[in-house]
């Protein structure tokens, strides 16, 4: 088992690397310091499970999902959709079995089974897991917009287009309707904008 658990930490160390690797599509809207896989990766994890639940299908799972979906990217970096066009990305089922490799067979098929079902698209959980990965995008478009990133508003566009269920539609219609800080004048007693 030991052996097994090294490579368990070769990976959590691997994994570690996308807190540092950019979501490069941002640097074309001239952010210039945009998140990183690993913050898009949180809190597309939290919105799965929100369009999950009110969706009728498993939080768990949908955030579950989305926690592995970019899972790859410490391999492949972050290839934005401009360069998919000229450079076709790497297939995300084929990186996740080299990247387990060796690991505890019970973790790695679990992994691999992950990673297979957001990509088939077929379960109502990896629906929901991504429209969350949209809708985080949207969201994280608004912020830097509203920091004065005017081109941020093609990637909202974008995503808000790309959004199948009713859950993530209507929240990307609230999310549009409301201002980036409303959060916090609403926590403050104050009424939002």
């Amino acid at each position: 088992m030991t052996d097994d658990l090294g490579s368990v930490a070769r990976f959590l160390f691997e994994a570690g690397t996308l807190k540092q690797t950019k979501r490069t599509g941002w640097w074309m809207a001239g952010v210039r310091d945009p998140e990183s896989v690993a913050e898009h990766s949180w809190r597309a994890a939290l919105i799965a499970s929100v369009i999950a639940r009110l969706e009728g299908a498993d939080p768990a799972q949908a955030a579950f999902l989305a926690v592995w979906h970019d899972s790859q990217e410490s391999r492949t970096g972050d290839v934005n959709h401009l360069g998919k066009k000229y450079a076709p990305s790497a297939d995300p089922v084929a990186v996740t079995a080299d990247q387990v490799g060796g690991m505890p067979d019970i973790l790695a098929s679990t992994i691999r089974d992950l990673v297979a079902e957001y990509e088939a698209k077929e379960s109502l959980e990896a629906v929901c897991a991504r429209d969350a990965d949209k809708l985080e995008c949207l969201i994280q478009g608004v912020e830097y917009k509203a920091q004065g990133y005017a081109n941020a508003q093609r990637w909202i566009d974008n995503s808000r287009g790309r959004l199948t269920t009713k859950t993530a539609n209507d929240l990307a219609d609230a999310v549009l309707a409301a201002d980036s800080l409303d959060w916090l004048r609403a926590a403050l007693g104050e009424k939002p904008m």
